[in-house]
């Protein structure tokens, strides 16, 4: 067995579940689905509200605001902020954020910053006509400010703003190697204070809160099958950015604090809300990924979810013993190129994907002991690497509790929202 399939076999099992449990959501999901023809993908709703408590659990009372991008649905969203510990919406653009609010949410912040002019225009309206409906917009330059001051003009509105705090791990006082992702610039104190300062000096900003996500703790997982020693780099590098940060932190915030009074500090994300709510630094925290529990999560020590998002093909070919060739699935996930970020199949217990082919674009060849009786017509079930990124490929999600279908609800994409 050679370096990729080894890596596909381990991101298959990684996190299994006793093949007993396996059989026993094979036999109800062909229940519930006997009807329905694939390719399709469906929402457990029972196993997001598990995941949904494990997280608030790990919360220990800090609200957690929901980062859309992992969910793409707005009556999914909905039923999400419907749970108890869940609050605000965390968005990925700024198109996405004021479609939620013309919809009805609120306590909407912008992950990340934005340079769409036209949507800026959009969004100096509404805080001009409805300021409390205003989605907050993340900077982390004088730039962004800019822009954002040149929409509004000499009119009356006010947008709020939110900081983007570095939260990466730098070794070495000369930057030697920085670990975390290549997000904001602002790592010091002084240099929080100064856009802070500059925000809240202008007359078309105010600063509303401070962000600082830590992905290197909360988006790599710290238990990699087969690599006992990258998982126990991970887990040291993870303690020393833990302890860094509840230095830092501490003095960015304060500085931010001598020159305005943010409503909120964010922080966490799925992988980290434990250890970032104990710190007690955030007033909130960020999470998404966990209420479908992609694969990618099932290399965390700390979580222990339940998968709750597949999408389904339908075995299409037999070319031969040991294959069984399904419709699709070449959904993959985005970030480093590798076989992690593949789709796993997940039912019938046993599947693979094919080491020669992958996950592909119009089939997907499946390999193990289970295509010894699967026969064309057939269905599969597959967990995708992330979360919601799966929306991105089908117009639907059935929602599914106890043995019935639910309902059935559009995707971003199946109401013609394609926002990145």
């Amino acid at each position: 067995m050679d370096t990729l399939d080894r890596s596909l076999s381990a991101t298959v099992t990684a996190g299994s579940r006793p093949a007993a449990d396996r059989e026993a959501l094979l036999e109800r999901y062909e229940s519930i689905f006997e009807t329905v023809s694939p390719p399709f993908a469906f929402v457990d709703l029972e196993a997001l509200e598990a995941n949904a408590a494990a997280m608030r659990a790990q919360a220990a009372g800090v609200p957690i605001r929901v980062a859309s991008k992992s969910i793409r649905s707005i009556p999914v969203l909905r039923r999400v902020l419907a749970i108890e510990g869940f609050r605000g919406v965390l968005a990925f653009t700024l198109p996405e954020a004021l479609t939620l609010a013309e919809r009805g949410f609120d306590d909407i912040v912008v992950a990340y910053p934005t340079v769409d002019r036209s949507a800026l225009g959009r969004l100096v309206a509404l805080a001009t006509k409805r300021p409390d409906a205003a989605p907050t917009l993340m900077f982390d330059a004088e730039a962004h400010l800019d822009m954002v001051e040149a929409t509004i003009g000499s009119g009356p509105a006010q947008v709020p703003v939110c900081l983007d705090v570095d939260a990466g791990l730098w070794l070495g006082r000369g930057r030697f190697a920085r670990i975390g992702p290549k997000r904001s610039p602002v790592h010091f104190p002084a240099q929080a204070r100064a856009l802070a300062a500059d925000a809240e000096g202008r007359p078309g900003t105010r600063l509303a809160g401070v962000m600082a996500y830590e992905g290197q703790i909360a988006g790599v997982g710290d238990r990699i099958p087969g690599r006992p020693l990258r998982s126990r780099v991970i887990r040291i590098v993870q303690r020393a950015s833990e302890r860094e940060l509840r230095r830092r932190l501490p003095a960015v915030i304060s500085a931010v604090r001598q020159v305005a009074e943010p409503r909120f500090v964010n922080g966490g994300g799925t992988g980290s809300l434990a250890r970032t709510a104990a710190a007690g630094l955030v007033t909130e925290l960020s999470a998404g990924s966990g209420l479908y529990a992609p694969h990618l999560f099932d290399t965390y020590r700390s979580l222990d979810l339940t998968p709750a998002a597949f999408f389904v093909l339908p075995i299409t070919r037999r070319p031969g013993p040991g294959v069984a060739t399904a419709l699709g699935g070449g959904y993959v996930a985005s970030g480093p190129a590798g076989a992690d970020r593949l789709p796993q199949p997940y039912l019938p217990d046993g599947l693979r994907l094919d080491r020669e082919e992958g996950a592909g674009e119009v089939q997907t060849p499946l390999v193990g002991t289970p295509t010894r009786t699967l026969r064309i017509g057939d269905r599969v079930y597959m967990r995708h690497a992330k979360a919601a990124e799966l929306c991105e490929r089908f117009a639907s999600l059935y929602l599914v509790a106890g043995d019935r279908i639910v309902d059935e609800v559009f995707t971003y994409r199946g109401e013609g929202l394609t926002f990145l």
